[in-house]
């Protein structure tokens, strides 16, 4: 079985965004679309966050999560999911949506017209290279030109200003080996104003105007810094 997980979190944030991508998926790929990486996560909660109207409709009568079997694929734009479902379920594959939508030759791509702009990659997809190759791909084909960052891809430790708060409860309890083990040092909460100026001081570092990221939790940080900032998805799916 292959599934899409379309983000509880990344819904919320952009959820008119979000349901032309799982448009995309319905009418291209046909995969059942499903929630979340686990059962029952915060379903009112997520619910009462979506607009109301026909969204929220939907929103409502999409399963929670899927039923996922050894040998089943996963496509996500969700670093928390893909990183839960290795754990949780090692006989699962899981892939980024990037992947997905760089293999498909009849996706239509915007024209950026040799827009310059730096990558941003994420800490929680560090040890993902497929992913980030993918990312790279998308950017060309849309005719712009990536900036690198010298700590990108396996050495990037930027995800936003979220390192810099406590992590949700589930995700350590979930994924402990990533989430516990291999963030030493990281989820020590910080006020607002100290996130905002580690932002800022990340951010400086930027050689171009404007930055393309594929992490909600990127993003949040690069807004906090006031710079021009765009999740790839915004570029690949005009809203």
């Amino acid at each position: 079985m292959k599934y899409y997980i379309a983000s509880c979190v990344f819904t919320s944030k952009f959820p008119k965004l979000s349901f032309q991508i799982q448009k995309y998926i319905e009418e291209r790929y046909g995969y059942p679309i499903v929630r979340c990486c686990v059962k029952n996560y915060k379903i009112q909660e997520f619910e009462e966050k979506m607009p109301e109207g026909k969204i929220r409709d939907k929103w409502s009568k999409m399963k929670d999560c899927g039923d996922y079997q050894e040998g089943d694929e996963i496509y996500s734009l969700c670093h928390n999911c893909n990183n839960i479902i290795e754990e949780m379920h090692p006989g699962v594959h899981v892939y980024s949506l990037w992947e997905l939508i760089n293999q498909d030759e009849s996706f239509v791509f915007p024209d950026y017209s040799g827009l310059t702009v730096t990558v941003q990659d994420c800490w929680r997809s560090h040890h993902r290279t497929n992913e980030q190759d993918a990312v790279r791909s998308l950017l060309k084909k849309m005719n712009i030109k990536v900036v690198e960052l010298p700590d990108n891809r396996e050495k990037t430790m930027y995800c936003g200003n979220s390192l810099y708060r406590e992590q949700p409860k589930r995700n350590p309890s979930l994924a402990p080996k990533f989430y516990v083990d291999g963030a030493k040092g990281l989820f020590i909460p910080h006020t607002i104003e100290e996130q905002e100026q580690i932002m800022k001081d990340y951010c400086a570092q930027y050689r171009t105007d404007s930055v393309v990221c594929y992490c909600h939790y990127c993003l949040e940080g690069l807004v906090m810094a006031h710079k021009d900032a765009k999740h790839i998805a915004q570029m690949l799916f005009l809203e």
